[in-house]
């Protein structure tokens, strides 16, 4: 099972606007496409991204379509409104917390 894990840090002055976005709008756009959310890590201390958050698809056809549409590239652009350094990778799901 393929496994998409994302990892950004909030813009500073924004993180109201972002949680608000995330739950109303990221969130059920990845369930759209297929894709299940697994865990969303906040970091609070040390180093690192602010945010860690994985998402899994039952094929890696299935995460290829979606990773492929017109509707991620949107959920990606409105994203970076309100972060930076976003990243993101397709690995093999472990069922365990990956970076």
């Amino acid at each position: 099972m393929p496994k998409l894990l994302m990892r950004w840090n909030i813009k500073p002055g924004k993180e109201t606007d972002y949680f608000e976005h995330v739950l109303k709008e990221f969130a059920p756009g990845l369930n759209r496409l297929g894709l299940r959310l697994t865990e969303s890590w906040y970091t609070v201390y040390g180093e690192g991204h602010q945010i860690l958050t994985g998402a899994e698809a039952d094929s890696e056809e299935e995460m290829d379509s979606a990773l492929e549409s017109e509707a991620w590239e949107r959920l990606l652009e409105k994203l970076q409104e309100f972060v930076t350094d976003l990243s993101y990778k397709v690995v093999p799901s472990t069922g365990r917390f990956q970076l």
